[in-house]
């Protein structure tokens, strides 16, 4: 019958309603998960080869073992503190106290050398004020300098113990801090190399100007005073992107010592060839870290600070006000340290995990030996060995 030919010009057998009244079908439910009737399984076009929807990673522990996004491995970190509180947590607490108490001690002695200025300005002499102000002043420096020497040996056993940690909860395995520090306690020496070669890299450049400025400004005179500041100026930028490049180079350095089982230079020397191939985006991770921490640690460590602070200042100088405000003080300096230091090292543990997989393709030895770990159900310590460079799957 074309189409729009009325009914009465159409013979009755070729008519609709030649068979009778239909019944028409009810419709089919839509499926579940849609919200409109799709065709079954196997009808209609197929999507071209290399089109289609991927399988998910597989993800035995703290990250997909993948190639990792900047949001990986921010989440993987996060899962890493939270798979082993007790651990990282605890472990961290420690260190960021032993750092944090000569810290708060030495801020003590100059908020109690102000004090009596600030309660009574007109009955302290010249001379004795002047003197409070150097004992206050030497007991800040010394505590500070207490506090780098004591962050220089526990950061750095830390960031040790808590790379080996990650290297087993990468794979979904549970390690003690006992069992770590086991694991790691022949890694120290290499360790405590790559920090010392850091420290001079960064250290000798500043040294060096300091020096020469404190030179030249003993020797030039009051018109001289305002190039000497421009050139301190332009020294600064410079150095802060020399201390930024250096420190994204050898970023990788410490988890390469402690999970490869390298020496510090051959350590800086792969993590140099590692960073090679993707600088600018380790440089943007290693950045974005350090603000969101500082950020964060911020947050935790002013009310403390300030409370401190207010305590050692407006205190009667009493025995009891001294020893609140060292010990708010040190409560906000522990409460930061404690999640700047697992945090950074876990997105550079993290880090160096994503650039093996990028560059060597380690996520297939990592794939395969999780299949492995999986059929077995449980993670074996033989994982550990894993990371060793000669598994790399280009090896």
């Amino acid at each position: 019958m074309p189409y729009g030919q009325p009914y009465g010009d159409t013979p009755p057998h070729q008519r609709p309603d030649a068979l009778g009244p239909q019944t028409p079908y009810p419709p089919h439910p839509p499926h579940p998960n849609y919200p409109h009737q799709q065709p079954p399984q196997g009808w209609g076009p197929h999507p071209a080869p290399g089109y289609g929807p991927h399988a998910p990673a597989l993800r035995p522990g703290i990250i997909p073992l993948r190639p990792l996004g900047l949001g990986d491995i921010l989440d993987g970190t996060i899962k890493l503190i939270r798979s082993n509180p007790k651990a990282v947590l605890g472990l961290s607490a420690v260190a960021a106290l032993l750092a944090a108490v000569p810290l708060a001690i030495g801020q003590v002695f100059v908020l109690n050398s102000m004090s009596g200025m600030l309660s009574d300005p007109s009955s302290v002499s010249t001379a004795e004020s002047e003197l409070t102000t150097i004992y206050g002043v030497a007991g800040q420096y010394i505590g500070s300098i207490i506090s780098y020497a004591i962050q220089f040996v526990v950061v750095t056993l830390l960031t040790g113990v808590l790379t080996r940690i990650l290297g087993r909860a990468v794979f979904g395995g549970n390690i003690t801090a006992g069992e770590a520090w086991q694991l790691v306690k022949g890694r120290v020496p290499a360790l405590f190399g790559v920090v010392g070669l850091m420290a001079v890299i960064m250290l000798v450049p500043l040294i060096v100007f300091v020096g020469l400025i404190v030179a030249l400004a003993a020797n030039a005179s009051s018109s001289d005073a305002g190039w000497i500041a421009l050139v301190s100026i332009l020294f600064v930028i410079v150095y802060l992107a020399y201390y930024l490049y250096f420190r994204t180079r050898f970023a990788l350095a410490s988890p390469a010592v402690v999970l490869e089982g390298r020496g510090p230079l051959d350590a800086m020397r792969r993590s140099w060839h590692l960073v090679s191939g993707d600088f600018w985006r380790c440089f943007g991770i290693l950045l974005l870290t350090s603000l969101l921490v500082g950020l964060v640690a911020s947050i935790l460590t002013v009310p403390f600070t300030l409370a401190g602070t207010m305590f050692g200042m407006f205190g009667a100088g009493s025995a009891a006000t001294t020893v609140v405000s060292a010990v708010l003080i040190t409560i906000g300096a522990t409460l930061g340290s404690m999640f700047t230091y697992p945090f950074e090292a876990g997105v550079s543990g993290l880090l160096y995990a994503d650039r093996r997989m990028r560059s060597e393709a380690f996520d297939l030895v990592l794939q395969t030996a999780a299949v492995e770990q999986q059929r077995q159900g449980w993670v074996h310590a033989s994982a550990d060995e894993l990371w060793h460079p000669s598994n790399s799957a280009g090896s």
